[in-house]
């Protein structure tokens, strides 16, 4: 899917692969090349490879992502956190991979407590990148954190970039190997 657009404002990005932060100046046009989680990966006609997401996303005429809800009919149980929390997770996305970091598999751990003061949850995540250089990684463990961070209840989300154990492509789900055309 590529999409023509024109940057309505000056808006913040983050370059791929080295997550350096960068302004996009209003004015500017610009190829989507990849839409998915409330993230917009971009190429601008200066030949950057930028992330938007966030509110920033309507500086191209988009609609900013709303995030995962409890049922209200149902308690909020640490069971149902904790699927809430997965589901949110398989809305973050390598920015330059269209699958989400969970069928990647880059997801090794999500644990979530009752805080001891009762009131809330805290979640701790540990997650890997598919490649250990990637100047990516602080970005996704940032929107990991604060999708994490909106869902009902949760006071506290830590995410653990971690490289070990060291992520291969067999720690993929079937289907992120079948979209990216790896099942042989």
């Amino acid at each position: 899917m590529r999409e023509e657009v024109v940057v309505s404002r000056s808006c913040e990005a983050v370059m791929i692969p080295s997550g350096e932060k960068v302004l996009v100046p209003q004015g500017a046009h610009a190829t989507i090349t990849q839409a998915l989680g409330g993230t917009y990966t971009l190429i601008t006609d200066r030949g950057l490879m930028v992330r938007i997401s966030g509110r920033d996303v309507e500086a191209i005429g988009k609609t900013p992502v709303e995030s995962a809800q409890a049922s209200e009919s149902e308690p909020l149980t640490p069971q149902k956190l904790e699927e809430l929390v997965w589901d949110q997770l398989k809305t973050c996305y390598d920015p330059e991979i269209p699958v989400n970091i969970v069928d990647l598999g880059l997801v090794y751990l999500c644990d979530v407590k009752q805080r001891e003061e009762g009131a809330g949850y805290d979640v701790k995540i540990k997650m890997t990148l598919t490649a250990p250089g990637c100047g990516m990684g602080p970005v996704l463990a940032a929107d990991v954190k604060h999708k994490v961070e909106t869902l009902p209840d949760v006071k506290d989300a830590d995410v653990e970039v971690v490289f070990d154990p060291v992520w291969d492509r067999s720690m993929m789900s079937d289907a992120a190997k079948l979209q990216l055309g790896m099942m042989w």
